[in-house]
């Protein structure tokens, strides 16, 4: 791992709290279904991010995932077991949870065989009383409920050749494994782990297994089952493509692409029912059979869709914030340049609920949308960028009322030419798009302008270069960011009163101002007119961003921190994907594979270094920071999900607003953590005394807000009483006061 990302060990990280839980939440999508149980009184659904619960006598829906309890995204299997009230949950990654009534519990002890170099994916979880049987490519473990801990496992080696298990279950004390090369038994005894001890049962591909009091299995096109392994008989069905297979206390039901089957457990046809979109799996609960869709959440047989609200799917690149909607992009693209196609377009909040618009489904453009906005001073409208390599296709696509209406600068230069990437917007509304090779003859970077009185984009070529990222526009400066390239960097335009004129000043920052590498892959401006530029190696800041346009060579400064009397540079070596302000000029910063680091305005100092390991985040590549000013919310998108944090900052100033201080009372028995002041003026200063009006604590306060250790003066925790927090802002035209309770 890169230099840089060791910094945790090398600042001051303060206010570390990644483990609080109660700060996050997610916006997961829950449409994709994988697998159907039930407690007894409400349906568990496994999703990809996450499990939901279902209540359908009082409708409650309520959530488990990272942000509440799960460690890991991206599950795979999951089983429950009704009587003893257990769960467990599998992941691509090869890490199980265990849910119980007492909590989560991570196993990552998976025994892997010496050797094995195949994917570590959890493929099936099939529970038995106090046993589960995990499949996995290697072959199948037993894991042990009540000692969370696994026992024997049995590594299908032939030759060197993993014969990977599909599902598995226990039945009669056996197991029973589905694999490509045949279904395979053995019974849990002390030759379990010797593979050429195995009975292949049956020769052919199998893809599905269940089993409680019967034993069921299936082919492609072929579901048998029985109550002895050995004797066995065929559904009086034929399928075309049976996904899951399942045993409740009365069916057997069968997911088989847009339906689901339900027979007896002698076999006999019941019911039919064609959900018309795929299915993953089924269940009966309180005799009513419920779909797992891939789309839908849960649907019952009147075909109405249960799950949480979120996003049509979990895939997010870029967001945009607009008062209390979002909207959510989901490109990309290799090394910042060849574009890659997901079809999946965007997603939005409005403010009420989740939308995916019908545009997008099932229509044959190969979609990249790389960026989203609505329009400022018409929030119906929406713009999107496709970042593509085809004519027809790439451009500028207008959308209202989730409708499509138009198409701009799809045909311009050659397919590779003229690719848009990302919007910025200023003060007057206008519109600015970020463009790639602009052929205007030769290549180089620029924008689109929107001109409203004619509803199309002006292109503003503005100097030999390639790629461009999503830009930023402050005190009517356009930044556009160049990444990857031997000779990019950071373009300013001075675009002041005339943005549709290629004639303005511009300054083109590169490796000879002191960038670390020859590129800029993100950048922000903060309150204090310095701009941070990132780059593939590292960060430099430019201060005073007018002036640099009078200059010959302005020079770029990387941030030194000092430890043990030794000077580090701030993310030396680091990939900077994003960079972003908040109201307390705090920044936040996304390192690639390095997670998100919340740092003081001037960089010396880490507040909170988020990761997928030590906090909700689904991985360590945040691809966008945007934070709603009016609540502290902080978003981060991934390629896995957007995760949300509740942050302490929010719409700070020179004055104060609504100033809050929690926990209070605080009780050493009950928590022993630091006192939180919010809503604070942009600079605040602190006194707080003693009933007798000594002062026990004093301080400067910036960003917002402040945190007290509960320590006076001498470095002692004070004693039990109530404590009068006196503070005042900058110029002391503002006062505010509170109380604490403190009880040890």
């Amino acid at each position: 791992m890169r230099k840089a990302l060791l910094l945790t060990s090398m600042l001051s990280i303060a206010a570390f709290n990644a483990q609080n839980t109660s700060r996050w939440s997610d916006l997961f999508s829950y449409n994709n279904v994988l697998a159907i149980r039930d407690d007894g009184q409400k349906l568990i659904a496994a999703t990809e991010n996450g499990i939901f619960y279902y209540n359908p006598t009082s409708g409650e829906v309520s959530k488990l995932s990272k942000a509440n309890g799960l460690h890991e995204v991206k599950i795979t299997a999951f089983d429950y077991n009704p009587e003893t009230k257990i769960g467990l949950v599998g992941y691509k990654s090869g890490a199980m949870d265990v849910i119980t009534p007492e909590g989560v519990f991570l196993i990552m002890d998976i025994p892997i065989a010496n050797g094995y170099l195949g994917d570590k994916k959890i493929n099936h979880i099939s529970i038995s009383g106090n046993k589960a049987v995990i499949s996995v490519g290697y072959g199948v473990s037993i894991f042990n409920l009540d000692k969370r801990e696994f026992g024997d496992s049995a590594f299908f080696n032939t030759g060197g050749a993993y014969n990977a298990a599909l599902e598995a279950g226990i039945f009669n004390d056996k197991v029973v494994v589905a694999t490509q090369n045949g279904l395979l038994t053995h019974a849990i005894d002390t030759t379990f782990p010797v593979y050429n001890t195995w009975t292949t049962q049956s020769i052919g591909s199998f893809t599905n297994i269940a089993s409680k009091d019967l034993i069921a299995y299936s082919t492609a096109n072929q579901v048998r089952f029985g109550n002895n392994i050995t004797s066995t008989t065929a559904l009086p069905q034929s399928f075309s493509n049976v996904k899951d297979v399942v045993i409740t206390d009365q069916n057997i039901i069968v997911a088989d692409n847009t339906k689901l089957y339900s027979f007896t457990k002698t076999g006999a046809l019941q019911k039919t029912i064609d959900f018309t979109e795929e299915v993953n799996s089924g269940y009966v609960f309180n005799n009513q059979i419920f779909s797992g869709t891939k789309l839908n959440g849960l649907l019952n047989e009147s075909k109405s869709s249960f799950k949480p609200d979120g996003p049509y799917n979990n895939f997010s690149y870029k967001i945009s914030l607009l008062d209390n909607k979002m909207w959510v992009s989901t490109g990309n693209r290799i090394e910042y340049d060849v574009p890659t196609y997901n079809m999946l377009g965007y997603y939005y909040f409005d403010g009420q609920k989740w939308i995916y618009p019908d545009y997008f489904k099932n229509n044959p453009i190969l979609f990249n949308v790389f960026d989203v906005i609505p329009d400022p001073s018409d929030p119906a409208v929406v713009f999107f960028t496709n970042y593509s390599a085809f004519n027809g296709q790439k451009g500028i696509y207008k959308m209202k009322n989730d409708q499509f209406v138009k198409i701009y600068k799809t045909n311009e230069g050659a397919n590779y030419y003229n690719r848009p990437t990302g919007f910025a917007t200023d003060e007057n509304n206008n519109i600015f798009v970020s463009v790639s090779i602009i052929d205007n003859p030769t290549a180089s970077v620029g924008y689109y302008l929107y001109n409203r009185s004619s509803d199309d984009f002006i292109t503003v070529p503005l100097i030999n270069a390639n790629r461009a990222q999503k830009p930023l526009i402050k005190d009517k400066i356009l930044y556009i960011p160049g990444p990857r390239a031997t000779t990019s960097g950071l373009i300013m335009y001075d675009y002041g009163n005339n943005p549709a004129s290629a004639s303005n000043p511009l300054k083109y920052i590169t490796k000879d101002n002191n960038l670390p590498s020859s590129d800029a892959i993100s950048v922000a401006v903060d309150k204090s007119d310095n701009v941070w530029i990132g780059g593939q190696s590292g960060l430099r800041i430019l201060s005073n961003p007018k002036a640099a346009f009078n200059e010959d060579k302005p020079r770029t400064e990387p941030i030194i921190i000092e430890q043990n009397g030794l000077g580090e540079e701030l993310f030396r070596d680091a990939e900077i994907l994003q960079i972003t302000v908040d109201s307390g000029n705090q920044k936040w910063v996304s390192v690639a594979g390095g997670g998100v680091f919340f740092i003081s305005p001037n960089g010396e100092q880490t507040y909170q270094h988020f990761t997928k390991a030590n906090s909700p985040l689904p991985n360590d590549t945040v691809t966008d920071i945007q934070i709603d000013n009016k609540t502290g919310k902080v978003y981060f998108a991934t390629s896995d999900g957007v995760m949300a944090y509740q942050g302490d900052v929010a719409d700070v100033n020179e004055n104060f607003g609504d100033v809050l201080v929690y926990p209070n009372p605080i009780i050493y028995a009950q928590y022993k953590g630091n006192v939180y002041l919010k809503g604070l003026a942009e600079k605040t200063n602190i006194r707080i005394t003693d009933a007798a009006g000594n002062v026990v604590h004093s301080a400067v306060a910036r960003g917002g807000y402040y945190e007290w250790n509960l320590n006076n003066q001498r470095g002692s925790r004070v004693a039990s009483g109530i404590y009068f927090v006196l503070m005042t802002n900058a110029d002391g035209t503002d006062t505010k006061t509170a109380k604490i309770a403190v009880v040890n």
